[in-house]
Formats: structure tokens, C-alpha cells, sequence
């Protein structure tokens, strides 16, 4: 029989954030693949936890992952860990999840601790809906027009970013999104915990007085309908009616079809472009 991959979250700063059932996991299992080794061996030699470990990183990660199928087709069960929280979540383990479901091997996750998780729910934006990016990336041009999808972007938007790069970030975002309220939550779980909820003119000033320490959860809150519904009205208002009538005429739309899309792009009746339009042709 095949053995089975388990996907284990493993705390991102408490040590008491860890489950009984990760545990007697990473006891059970034959071998335990790991971000950084060097890392997670503190992990393991706190809870006594003497299993065998590999590293599975970025840089390794599809040859390496095809070695661990390998050795799960042989019947081997598998822990992967992260450097901190849930793996598989903008880290290499993606590569090899996604492998094992093409040969036919079980995967199962040990739910846990997860940044983005907490970060959200204490961060006092709606929750309800929300868009995960991770780190932005690093290619200015990539990173520039990630950050023009976002603007428009209804949901909560949760980012992680460095300390030292995150001055730079909130200044790139402030230039997109213009001053929105958000939430910087740093050293999450751990002792000097914090939470700063603001606007983002105010978060940029004391960040820039004050240098961040720790990795960031930055939640965003997004743009609302509203806004969006009354920018576009906006737009469709200096656009001289006709102009906007032909807009869709020219798309073969019938006039009372025009009329009536029209009427909706300027947050008014079909009856005021009507009476509109009359005015134009006397």
C-alpha cells in the first residue's frame, strides 16, 4: 500500500500553538520534510520529536518532490512542515500536493496555526470576503500591475511583507489605492504581538518614525460598491449624452436598448434620458 503525505501547521511564534494530533504526527511518520531543516530542528527538539528530516524547498522543490512520491508509491508516510504556519500556502509544498493527487497518492492536512488567518480576523476589516496575494513580487513591472488589479478590488486584501521592505510597500500601496483603512499586524502569537489598525497616511507616518520589527500581515480593506457605482457614474457624466448614446448604437444595440444601459451608467431614469434626448432633437 502507498503511504500518505501529511500537510502539518506548525506555530508561526507561540510553541504552545501546536495540536496533539501534529505531534503524535511527526512522532508516527517515517520521515518529515522540511523548508529549512535548520530551522525546524528547534521545533523537533522541543517536543523530544526524533524522526528523520529532508529539506524541501523552493529551490528543490520538483525533483525533490518527485523523490518523495517516490518514496510514498513505496509506502512511506510523508510530513511536510513549513518553516512556520500552514504549508502548501505561498510556499513549495504546492508542487508537491499537486504531484502526489497525479500519481494517486492520499493527501491529508493537520489543521493549525496560519498568518493570514489570524491576521485577518483580528484586524478589524470585514471578513467575510477576502483576496490573499502573499508577498508581492519582486519584478517592478509584475509588482506594478498586481497592485492596479488590486485597486479595484471589493475584498479585504491580505499581503505579507518584511519589516525592511515594508515602508517602501506602504507608500507603493497608498500611490495605488489612495488612503484606505488598514491593518498592520506584526510578531503575531508572539510576545510583542501588535495590532495597528489606521488609515494608511497615518500607518506610513509612524512606520516611518517608528522601524518595523517582525515579520507583517497587512489587511486592506477593500473598495466598496458604492464607491465603485458612483466613481464609474462619475466617469459616464462628462461624456456628452449623445456621445454616450452611440457608445452603444455603434454596437448594433437598439435605441430603448441604449436608452436603458445608458440610463443605469448615470444613476438615472429611463425616463430622464428620454426627456433628455427630446430636448436635444427640438
Amino acid at each position: 500500500m502507498a503511504g500518505k503525505l501529511y500537510l502539518c501547521a506548525t506555530p508561526i511564534g507561540n510553541l504552545e500553538d501546536i495540536t496533539f494530533r501534529t505531534l503524535e504526527t511527526l512522532k508516527a511518520v517515517d520521515l518529515i520534510a522540511a523548508e529549512d531543516t535548520r530551522h525546524s530542528i528547534k521545533l523537533l527538539n522541543h517536543f523530544d520529536i526524533k524522526t528523520k528530516m529532508t529539506s524541501y524547498h523552493e529551490y528543490n522543490r520538483v525533483e525533490k518532490a518527485r523523490y518523495l512520491v517516490k518514496l510514498l508509491e513505496d509506502g512511506k508516510n510523508i510530513a511536510l512542515i513549513t518553516d512556520a504556519g500552514t504549508p502548501g500556502i505561498s510556499d513549495p509544498g504546492e508542487e508537491l500536493v499537486r504531484q502526489c493527487h497525479e500519481n494517486g497518492i492520499q493527501v491529508t492536512s493537520l489543521p493549525g496555526a496560519c498568518a493570514l488567518i489570524n491576521g485577518l480576523i483580528i484586524s478589524g476589516q470585514p471578513t467575510r470576503r477576502f483576496c490573499f496575494e502573499a508577498f508581492l513580487p519582486p519584478d517592478k513591472k509584475e509588482r506594478a500591475m498586481i497592485l492596479e488589479q488590486l485597486k479595484d478590488e471589493t475584498r479585504t486584501i491580505i499581503l505579507y511583507e518584511a519589516p525592511h521592505r515594508l515602508l517602501k510597500t506602504l507608500e507603493e500601496l497608498y500611490s495605488t489605492m489612495g488612503n484606505r483603512k488598514m491593518t498592520v499586524c506584526r510578531e503575531l502569537t508572539k510576545k510583542h504581538e501588535t495590532v495597528f489598525v489606521s488609515e494608511m497616511e497615518e500607518v506610513i507616518s509612524y512606520y516611518t518614525e517608528h522601524p518595523a520589527k517582525g515579520e507583517c500581515v497587512l489587511i486592506i480593506q477593500g473598495r466598496t460598491l458604492e464607491e465603485l457605482k458612483k466613481e464609474s457614474q462619475e466617469q459616464f457624466q462628462e461624456l456628452d449624452l449623445m456621445e454616450h448614446m452611440e457608445r452603444y448604437l455603434g454596437k448594433g444595440l437598439s435605441q430603448k436598448e441604449a436608452m436603458k444601459l445608458v440610463a443605469k451608467d448615470r444613476g438615472v431614469g429611463k425616463r430622464d434620458i428620454y426627456q433628455e434626448l427630446l430636448r436635444y432633437k427640438k
